[in-house]
């Protein structure tokens, strides 16, 4: 049997189904049966061959919601968004790894294997994923529903040429096994925008009170950016606590000394340009 609502069809490898992501009606599909011929890996993109620099706009976006299906043959694979350029038949410059064995979500970058992120997702869950890419700069940062789980990594880290030739949805087949899962993954408002200038997706975390009352944060954030982190009790009256340019490692921590001074506080941060 087939997977979706039209339940007579057959899908081998890629497809189109209607109804796993809740209001979005019809959307794409990849896994399920593998294509006769292929050997560990399927992909499925459309050409781009967009050269970001030379364009003038060399922040691209990429966004798309996403869903991952489980096996109901004890094989579990990985799904994949790869990004690549199109120089010399296309080199891989990095991917966003789910592993469905695991539920671990990973990042690749074009010189070495799958690095954890610390997140995991759960199968049959709608998420929404946007990828932020400075070609200039050669970085590029991704949020998950929302949150930064990915941040200022290398676009490449071997002097690749950075052309944007396709971003791919990619199945690998049974990376624990020699044969696939019929797991699949379905994606829909797949969407790729060009800007002048933008910067990296940044994001403030609470850590909760120790025991003097003192209040911990970290941000999250571009190196090289000056961010700044306020306070207020009221939502009406902002204050800067601390500014700063994150480090190297794209995060500065700081606590709030003044926390016990209050009965509740709110915090956000802030780019400064």
């Amino acid at each position: 049997m087939g997977v979706g609502s039209d339940s007579h069809k057959e899908y081998r490898g890629n497809g189109i189904v209607t109804n796993f992501i809740e209001g979005n009606g019809q959307h794409a599909l990849i896994g399920y049966e593998p294509l006769s011929g292929t050997n560990d890996t399927l992909n499925v993109w459309r050409p781009l061959n967009y050269d970001p620099i030379a364009a003038g706009t060399p922040v691209v976006r990429f966004s798309v919601s996403m869903a991952i299906f489980d096996s109901t043959n004890a094989v579990y694979d990985c799904f994949r968004w790869s990004v690549y350029n199109n120089f010399n038949g296309g080199q891989r410059l990095f991917s966003i790894d789910f592993d469905n064995s695991t539920l671990g979500i990973n990042y690749i970058l074009d010189s070495g294997d799958p690095v954890p992120t610390g997140f995991a997702f759960s199968p049959g869950g709608k998420y929404d994923l946007e990828v932020t890419m400075n070609f200039d700069e050669n970085l590029w940062s991704a949020l998950l529903n929302g949150v930064l789980f990915v941040n200022a990594k290398p676009v490449t880290t071997v002097g690749s040429p950075l052309i944007l030739g396709d971003i791919d949805a990619v199945w690998v087949y049974g990376p624990y096994s020699n044969a696939p899962g019929n797991n699949f993954m379905v994606f829909d408002n797949y969407r790729v925008t060009a800007a002048v200038t933008a910067p990296l997706p940044f994001q403030l975390e609470g850590f909760g009170l120790d025991a003097n009352g003192d209040f911990s944060l970290r941000l999250t954030g571009e190196p090289g950016r000056h961010y700044s982190i306020d306070a207020t009790t009221d939502f009406v009256d902002w204050y800067a606590l601390k500014t700063n340019n994150v480090g190297t490692d794209g995060a500065f921590d700081f606590v709030d000394t003044t926390a016990a001074n209050y009965s509740r506080s709110f915090y956000r941060a802030r780019l400064v340009q």
